[in-house]
């Protein structure tokens, strides 16, 4: 089994790094220092480098990188052209064999139109797509498009440990408790969120099935939250738009 650990970078992104004997593959890196001295601390050898989109916070540090490592760069074929020069392109659907470990790719539109998300080994690497709690701003793609990009991570195992680009967790669950006030659990939820923030520590990785229960974004078929968001009746598509509306204009206070 393979060790999982959170390299965090710049002002909320975490690098997801996974290692195996001396070993490791790295996911999204927007920026090479940190990964570089945590490759030294930990004694490791890189020799991968998985890409979920091509945002710069998850690229930028990919170059410098495989000059000091030699990694091999892996990212979506159909997006390669916006994405570093990469060493073998995938698709929907490939399975990845790396560090002995097997890791399968989803095409995941929504965020970007060109997003892919990575599972395998427990985990689940689904870059800006999937949040704790919440997902992705919808820079490229339509709401019945995301939507269903939400609804296939959905639908991999419970078990899946939910390793996202950012840390979110605490705002994503504000925006759920303000849907579902009378929600005692989320309530709870938030509460032990906010106690880890507050002592400096990640909420990061989540669950999968954690996912299921308390994002609202997984729950578009549920009549409460169609009705709060003034939706009452409307498709699923419809109510995860207006949900996405309605997070694009919240603050955590």
């Amino acid at each position: 089994m393979g060790t999982i650990s959170a390299i965090p970078a710049f002002e909320d992104n975490y690098i997801w790094a996974w290692r195996r004997g001396d070993e490791a593959l790295i996911v999204d890196p927007g920026e090479a220092a940190p990964v570089l001295r945590w490759l030294q601390a930990q004694n490791l050898q890189l020799r991968h480098i998985l890409l979920t989109h091509h945002h710069p916070d998850h690229i930028g540090g990919v170059a410098e990188l495989v000059r000091h490592t030699g990694a091999r760069v892996h990212g979506h074929g159909a997006d390669r052209h916006r994405l570093p020069p990469l060493d073998e392109a995938v698709h929907e659907g490939d399975r990845l064999r790396l560090l002995g470990g097997e890791f399968g790719v989803l095409a995941t539109p929504g965020h970007t139109l060109g997003h892919i998300c990575y599972h395998g080994e427990g985990l689940l690497f689904c870059g800006d797509t999937l949040f704790s709690a919440g997902c992705g701003r919808m820079f490229e793609g339509q709401p019945a498009q995301y939507l269903a990009s939400l609804q296939k991570l959905a639908a991999l195992p419970d078990s899946l440990a939910v390793c996202c680009a950012h840390e979110y967790t605490l705002g994503n669950l504000a925006f759920a408790a303000q849907l579902s006030p009378q929600d005692q659990a989320l309530a709870g939820e938030l509460a032990r969120v906010r106690t880890l923030r507050a002592e400096g520590l990640a909420s990061l990785p989540s669950q999968l099935g954690w996912e299921r229960r308390y994002n609202p974004f997984l729950r578009c078929e549920d009549a409460d939250l169609a009705a709060t968001l003034g939706c009452a009746g409307a498709e699923p598509a419809q109510v995860f738009a207006a949900m996405r509306k309605a997070k694009d204009g919240f603050r955590l206070s």
